[in-house]
């Protein structure tokens, strides 16, 4: 076995965060440990890395990685097993990634610290490892920069990092999360590649389809523990476990119906077109003639690749970007051409929910006061703002005693609870979600869509729901716009367009969603 571990127990700070974990993993073999946030699953793997945090203590009965017994290695010895016989490929490949060097640089240097080949021929090795990732044109990528390369491009060369110095044993953190349905396509292909040619591949993820394409088992866990295990198709197709079942229920699924959308025209875009100037001149075409219409009390979901044109979308019915042709139209009046001092006092009309709600909260205010900033911008009389931020959690199902806590004192769940609550305070006509549960859990994700749904249906709010997600899309639309290259390609009533897609790249985006 590549992975052999038994009675694996991490406690921190007097808290056991895994209790008594089994592992095995053959080469050859991919081991998908799966669990929501704060289960222990990232913990296990980050005591597969030794990388366990500062004051955590490790015990195990058996701790056994690409043939070392891992129980007692000294810094210096982890240091050594890390890169050469157990690589990482983790989440965020725009942050793992130093911004300041090249892409080359970043892959050869475990190949330098591990000394697996002569200096002469890193380069070499570089384009090598760059190709068989399948990085196109890799001696002009190489010389690049991380943000100069696409989400799908910089994880691969993040990848082709991982496996620069020949380990046995790769571990990915989550590798396909935030990427777009033929992205995370093409990287789970890559990573089966590298299972097929003999590496033990750990695959930590909350992303059940993605586990149920790439895996050979599965691990549950939960609390620390774990509460089902087996191979993925029976722990898939026949759960025993409760938790298992809570969630897989959580993996959204296509409405069964859906009724043509009958309320007034409150958001409309006509023809929209952006252009934005690049570095040399000329100038890249985000949104080419976009068009769609929103009706109270019904949902549109907008669903395209990174530099589809979706976010850029976002801005323009925001009115937070002007088009260069084209108009928005609030309530029928103009809303994008009219000057800011006149949309002032109809923004409360339209409000956006957003991918990252952390970054957008004021890490010095506690949840009241984040809250209570719209309350205010919302005309309520002081003597209610109270009781009104009070209303207002409980409507999105938060404690009040969450009032008193601040951004990073919160679980991501929770802080999108607090984003939905700040942009229904001011008694909007229309949310404006962009990719708002995207870097959620699935029960997680269940949870905020279920909140969204009830809103909407209490409310009589109008979405624009817009993800890189389609089977999020499916779940929450009345009608689909589907974007590429910044053009509609297609639009219709969710049950047509997923049910008989007519455009070759819709019917791409529902294979790669696994619809």
């Amino acid at each position: 076995m590549s992975v052999h571990v038994r009675g694996l127990t991490i406690t921190l700070d007097g808290r056991v965060i895994v209790d008594g974990v089994d592992l095995d993993v053959a080469p050859g073999e991919c081991l998908a440990i799966v669990g929501e946030s704060g289960s222990g699953k990232t913990m296990t793997a980050n005591a597969l890395l030794g990388l366990t945090p500062a004051g955590a203590r490790v015990d195990a009965e058996t701790l056994e990685l690409a043939g070392t017994d891992a129980r007692h290695l000294s810094d210096r010895q982890w240091r050594a097993l890390r890169g050469g016989a157990i690589g990482l490929v983790s989440q965020d490949a725009l942050v793992s990634l130093d911004p300041l060097r090249t892409v080359g640089r970043e892959v050869a240097e475990p190949i330098e610290v591990h000394n697996t080949v002569p200096r002469a021929e890193i380069g070499e090795r570089v384009i090598e490892l760059l190709a068989q990732v399948g990085v196109p044109d890799a001696p002009v990528r190489s010389r690049q920069y991380p943000h100069e390369l696409s989400g799908g491009l910089r994880q691969r060369a993040l990848i082709a990092s991982a496996l620069a110095a020949g380990p046995r044993v790769l571990i990915a953190d989550e590798p396909t999360t935030a990427l777009d349905a033929t992205v995370q396509r093409t990287i789970l292909d890559l990573l089966a590649k590298l299972r097929d040619d003999g590496i033990a591949l750990v695959l930590i993820s909350h992303d059940l389809r993605a586990v149920e394409r790439l895996a050979d088992r599965v691990a549950v866990m939960r609390d620390g523990r774990v509460v089902e295990a087996g191979v993925t198709a029976d722990v898939m197709g026949s759960p025993q476990h409760p938790y298992t079942r809570h969630l897989l229920d959580s993996v959204p699924t296509p409405r069964e119906t859906s009724s043509p959308p009958e309320g007034a025209i409150v958001l409309e875009a006509r023809d929209l077109v952006r252009d934005y100037g690049i570095q040399g001149g000329g100038a890249v075409r985000a949104l080419d003639g976009v068009s769609l219409t929103v009706r109270a009390g019904s949902t549109v979901g907008v669903v395209g690749e990174s530099g589809s044109g979706k976010s850029t979308l976002a801005r323009m019915l925001l009115a937070a970007e002007q088009p260069d042709a084209g108009v928005v139209l609030l309530d029928g009046a103009p809303w994008s051409s009219d000057p800011e001092r006149r949309r002032r006092s109809r923004r409360s009309r339209i409000q956006l929910i957003d991918q990252d709600p952390f970054g957008s909260f004021d890490p010095r205010f506690t949840v009241a006061e984040i809250i209570g900033e719209a309350v205010v911008l919302a005309g309520d009389p002081r003597r209610v703002r109270g009781q009104r931020v009070r209303d207002l959690l409980g409507r999105v199902g938060l404690e009040p005693e969450l009032a008193r806590r601040r951004p990073r004192e919160l679980s991501g769940g929770q802080r999108q609870r607090v984003a939905i609550a700040r942009a229904i305070a001011r008694r909007p006509a229309i949310l404006v979600c962009d990719e708002p549960v995207s870097a959620l859990d699935a029960p997680i994700q269940a949870r905020v869509l279920e909140l969204l749904e009830s809103l909407q249906r209490d409310l009589g709010l109008a979405m624009v729901f817009i993800s890189h997600d389609l089977g999020v899309i499916a779940e929450v639309s009345d009608e689909i716009v589907v974007m590429k290259s910044g053009r509609v390609v297609e639009s219709g009533p969710a049950t047509t367009v997923l049910g008989s897609p007519e455009h070759p790249f819709t019917r791409e985006l529902i294979a790669a969603s696994g619809l």
